[in-house]
């Protein structure tokens, strides 16, 4: 029921929904880009490992292996615990991140201060910390690092012992300390180029998911707009049409319209047209939420469903119009107008396209509601079918129309359904509309109400 789910009331709910949205879209962009820290913390710790072994079993050179390996435990470790925080917790913020990335400045002038300080080439893996919280992280963040990083290169070559290297500068690109420049540079920029590229991917479908949350956000504040402006003009209208009621009741007691069959007979379709207008007034103003609690009706799904067809086809000039109901197992539901305007929108579209059949199959299966409404009409233009959804996409050439099925697709949406469009293949198009039972379904509270 759409009361359950209620649109914006104003510009201003709508701006907050959108921030807390955009805060949404930055936190799941936030536990990717924690991913790929994780992955990199692992590669990490094979890198160290097999540098470990390489310097101490290869070269020869002596390195306090079991303070190493101690350090390495503890990055271990971490990256275990991050990864169970993670899996559990889907959202990440800039201040976790952060926090992450100085436990990996930590583990790294750990490493560092073990093993010869600045005279150890893999100095400059302090560059991709750098570069990784600048793509990763806020500015302010950044520049903390900056700092951190600076601050501990400045104290590792104060602190730290050298490491003691043959003295081969004349080898130029064979001297050992060269060497370890250059693979120092390679791992830098082979990792650089990796898992940037899967960040700004990162980046990107976080801006493309927050790019459609305010476009959904813009819709639903031009559905209040509407909203607002069509129940002004029923309030407008509800004047005029009460005049015109009392009028045509004073005309039935008139003996030049009582003693006159076709006169008579032309107030009796006047007075249900007049009827249908009001109607119609009124449901605009329930729909808006004004008397909305006269607007809910405890029924069942069949009897709703039922009674819904048979006034349908009553009220229009349509020369087949067949009914399927396969819904097996009834159960009692409420509903207002709105849904109600909702199914009897499509079908509406479905009779102006093809006036002398149009179908409509309900079905129900696990608690989920489907109509399939089905015409011989020309079908959609491919163009078109893309568009479903959006305000003005209509075939009719008339100004202003294309807003009964944006309202449909966005009214489905509160409820939680979704809408499908679709050309058939002997020709006609289908509009498959589903919804969740519960979205309908009688509480308990509201039985015990009634």
């Amino acid at each position: 029921m759409l009361g359950k789910t209620e649109a914006p009331a104003n510009k201003d709910a709508v701006k907050e929904r959108d921030r807390w949205s955009t805060t949404d879209s930055e936190n799941s962009v936030g536990h990717k880009n924690m991913q790929q820290l994780i992955q990199l913390r692992w590669i990490a710790v094979v890198g160290q490992i097999t540098t470990i072994a390489v310097v101490t079993l290869g070269l020869g050179i002596e390195l306090p292996v079991r303070h190493m390996l101690e350090v390495l435990v503890c990055l271990v470790a971490f990256n275990i615990a991050s990864h169970l925080r993670w899996h559990e917790r889907p959202r990440v913020s800039n201040s976790e991140l952060f926090l992450a990335l100085l436990v990996d400045v930590a583990i790294l002038t750990a490493q560092l201060y073990l093993s010869g300080g600045t005279t150890n080439p893999f100095i400059f893996l302090y560059l991709l910390q750098v570069i990784l919280s600048a793509v990763l992280l806020e500015a302010w963040s950044t520049w903390i690092i900056v700092a951190i990083t600076s601050a501990c290169l400045v104290a590792l070559s104060i602190l730290s012992s050298p490491l003691t290297l043959p003295y081969d500068h004349e080898y130029l690109v064979f001297s050992m300390y060269v060497q370890g420049v250059l693979i120092c540079f390679s791992l830098n920029a082979i990792l650089l180029a990796f898992f940037i590229t899967r960040i700004n991917r990162n980046l990107r479908t976080g801006a493309t998911q927050l790019a459609d949350l305010r476009k959904r956000a813009t819709e639903e504040e031009n559905i209040v707009r509407m909203g607002l402006l069509a129940s002004g003009a029923a309030h407008e209208l509800g004047t005029p049409l009460a005049t015109l009621s009392v009028i045509l009741g004073d005309w039935r007691r008139m003996p030049e319209f009582t003693n006159n069959p076709e006169l008579r007979a032309e107030i009796v379709e006047m007075e249900t047209q007049l009827k249908r207008c009001k109607a119609i007034v009124s449901s605009i103003l329930l729909s808006a939420g004004e008397a909305r609690g006269e607007s809910s009706v405890k029924t069942t799904l069949n009897t709703f469903l039922n009674d819904l067809a048979a006034e349908w086809r009553s009220s229009r000039a349509i020369t087949y119009f067949e009914y399927k109901n396969r819904i097996e197992q009834d159960v009692p539901v409420v509903f207002d107008s709105v849904l109600k305007q909702m199914i009897c929108n499509v079908l509406d579209n479905a009779v102006e396209a093809s006036p002398h059949w149009v179908r409509l199959e309900v079905s129900s299966k696990e608690d989920v509601l489907t109509l399939l409404i089905t015409d011989a009409g020309p079908g959609f233009p491919p163009d078109m079918l893309s568009q479903i959804g959006k305000p003005y996409q209509s075939t009719k050439g008339r100004p202003g129309s294309g807003l009964g099925l944006f309202l449909v697709v966005n009214v489905a949406r509160k409820l939680g359904g979704t809408v499908a469009a679709r050309n058939r293949k002997e020709g006609g198009a289908a509009v498959e509309l589903t919804l969740p039972l519960s979205a309908i379904s009688l509480d308990e509270d509201d039985e015990d109400v009634g």
